[in-house]
C-alpha cells in the first residue's frame, strides 16, 4: 500500500514516527521484562534472574521480519515474538520467560503500552485548542453574523458563541478521553491465571504498578469494555474536530469569505487555478476524522467476542486502535494551528447580514407589529417587505415603513420608523449571545 502518499499525510508525524513496528516489539519486551521482575519480587522467578532477562533482550535484535512472517501461522505478533526472546535466553532462563502469560497479555498489554504517550500529545494538543479558542471568543463576543439553519441565512448570532459550541464540544471530548483508564492485561490462558492460584491477581496488580497502566478489576481478554470506551472516547473528538474543520469550510466560502485559513506557503493552492485559496487544512481534519469514525465502527463491532478469546475481533481491533490515535493527533494538530491562526472578517459578516436588505430581521420586526397588525398580517407583511427589499436592494425598514404607510394607513403614529430601524438592527437582536460566550469561558477555563 503507498501509505506515505495516501495515509500518513493524515497522521502525526512526530507520532507516526514513534509507533513503529520495533516500538511494538519494545512495548512487548518492557510487558514480558516487567512480568518477569514482578514474578521474581514474589519468589516465582529466582533471583536475579529478570536482571540477567533484562541483560540479554534489551540489546537483543529482535528479527521484525522474521516476527511479522511468524504472525500469518500464529495469529498474532506475541507469538513469533516470544519464541525469539526465549532463543536469545540462556538455557536455565528460559523458562522463566513468558510465565504464566498468554500471546493475548503481550499484544494488549504493549498496546496499551504504544497508546500511552498518544492520549497525552491528544491532551496537550486539545489544550492548545482550548487556549486559542477562548482567546477567538473573547475577541469576537459582540461581534454579529448570520445565524444559519438548513444552509439558509436564520437570525444573527455572534461569532463568539459559535467558536464557544466548537470549544465546548472539544473539551467536552477532551475531558471524556482524560478519564480513560489504559489497563494492563494479564490473565494467562484462559484468563484464571492457571497454576498461580490465589497469586495470579497479585502478579497482574503489581505488573499494571510497574508498566504505569491501570489495575483491571478481572483480565480483560473478552471483555471489551476498555476498547469500547477508548473507541468511543478518540471518535468524540474526531467528531468535535470535524465540527470544527466544517464550519470554517463553509465560512471560507467565496461568497461568505467571513474566515479564512491561516496563511502558509503553498497552503491551499491548487494545481491548476492560481487564484484558489483552498481550506485543505479542514479538508485534512475531516479527512483524518472520518476515517476515525469508520475505524471506531470496526472497534464497536467487535464489542462481544466468543467465549475466553476473540476469533478475529480480538485481531481487528489492533489496526483501528493505533490508526485512529495517529489520525486524530493528525487532525488536532492542524485542529490546533487552525484556531491560533484563524482570519476573522467582521466586515464580511455584516455584509452577509445585509445580503437580504435586513430581510433577516423579519421575525423580531413581526413580533415589533403583531400587537397592531395581528399575527398573521404581521407575518405576511415582514415576509413580504424582506423579499422587497431584497429584489430592490434597498433597506428593509424604509420598504417597510412605506407599505405600513401605504397599505395601514390606521397604524401612523403607532409604529414609528425609528422603531422600525431599531427592530431590523441585526447587533440588537442577539439573544444570549454575550452571555453565552461569558458562561463557556468560565466553564473552559475551571475543569
Amino acid at each position: 500500500m503507498p501509505a506515505a502518499l495516501i495515509q500518513h499525510p493524515f497522521m502525526s508525524q512526530p507520532a507516526l514516527a514513534e509507533c513503529h513496528a520495533k516500538a511494538m516489539i519494545d512495548a512487548m519486551l518492557a510487558f514480558e521484562l516487567a512480568l518477569a521482575e514482578v514474578q521474581e519480587a514474589r519468589g516465582a522467578v529466582p533471583e536475579g534472574a529478570s536482571a540477567e532477562m533484562r541483560r540479554a533482550l534489551e540489546s537483543h535484535p529482535f528479527d521484525v521480519e522474521t516476527i511479522a512472517a511468524g504472525i500469518a501461522s500464529g495469529g498474532n505478533a506475541a507469538i513469533p515474538f516470544v519464541k525469539q526472546g526465549r532463543a536469545a535466553l540462556p538455557n536455565e532462563l528460559k523458562r522463566y520467560f513468558h510465565q504464566g502469560a498468554t500471546s493475548q497479555d503481550v499484544v494488549d498489554s504493549a498496546l496499551m503500552l504504544l497508546l500511552q504517550p498518544r492520549l497525552v500529545a491528544l491532551d496537550a494538543l486539545l489544550v492548545r485548542c482550548r487556549a486559542a479558542a477562548i482567546e477567538l471568543m473573547q475577541a469576537h463576543e459582540n461581534t454579529p453574523m448570520v445565524g444559519r439553519t438548513l444552509m439558509q441565512q436564520a437570525l444573527p448570532i455572534t461569532f463568539g458563541v459559535k467558536v464557544a459550541h466548537w470549544a465546548l464540544g472539544l473539551e467536552q471530548a477532551r475531558r471524556r478521553l482524560a478519564g480513560i483508564a489504559l489497563p494492563v492485561q494479564f490473565g494467562g490462558a484462559v484468563g484464571v491465571h492457571s497454576g498461580w492460584d490465589d497469586l495470579g491477581l497479585d502478579f497482574m496488580d503489581a505488573l499494571a504498578e510497574r508498566l504505569g497502566l491501570a489495575a483491571p478489576v478481572l483480565p480483560w481478554h473478552t471483555d471489551r469494555q476498555p476498547i469500547h470506551a477508548l473507541g468511543t472516547a478518540l471518535d468524540a473528538v474526531a467528531g468535535a474536530a470535524e465540527k470544527l474543520a466544517l464550519d470554517v469550510a463553509l465560512l471560507t466560502q467565496t461568497e461568505l469569505g467571513e474566515v479564512a485559513e491561516p496563511t502558509a506557503p503553498g497552503m491551499g493552492e491548487s494545481s491548476s487555478m492560481p487564484h484558489k485559496r483552498n481550506p485543505v487544512r479542514c479538508a485534512l481534519i475531516r479527512g483524518a476524522t472520518r476515517q476515525v469514525h469508520g475505524h471506531a465502527s470496526v472497534l464497536l463491532n467487535a464489542t462481544a467476542q466468543p467465549l475466553e478469546r476473540g476469533l478475529g475481533e480480538w485481531h481487528a481491533e489492533w489496526a483501528p486502535l493505533i490508526d485512529s490515535a495517529l489520525l486524530l493527533e493528525g487532525a488536532l494538530e492542524q485542529a490546533a494551528v487552525l484556531l491560533e491562526g484563524l482570519e476573522v472578517y467582521p466586515e464580511a459578516m455584516q455584509r452577509n447580514l445585509a445580503a437580504t436588505g435586513g430581510g433577516i430581521m423579519a421575525e423580531p420586526v413581526s413580533r415589533l407589529l403583531a400587537p397592531v397588525l395581528g399575527q398573521d398580517v404581521a407575518q405576511g407583511l415582514s415576509a413580504e417587505a424582506a423579499e422587497a427589499a431584497r429584489l430592490a436592494g434597498q433597506p428593509y425598514a424604509q420598504v417597510l415603513h412605506e407599505r405600513l404607510l401605504a397599505e395601514h394607513g390606521e397604524v401612523a403614529g403607532r409604529v414609528e420608523r425609528a422603531e422600525l430601524e431599531r427592530a431590523s438592527d441585526p447587533a440588537l437582536y442577539l439573544g444570549s449571545s454575550r452571555q453565552q460566550v461569558q458562561r463557556a469561558v468560565h466553564w473552559l477555563a475551571h475543569e
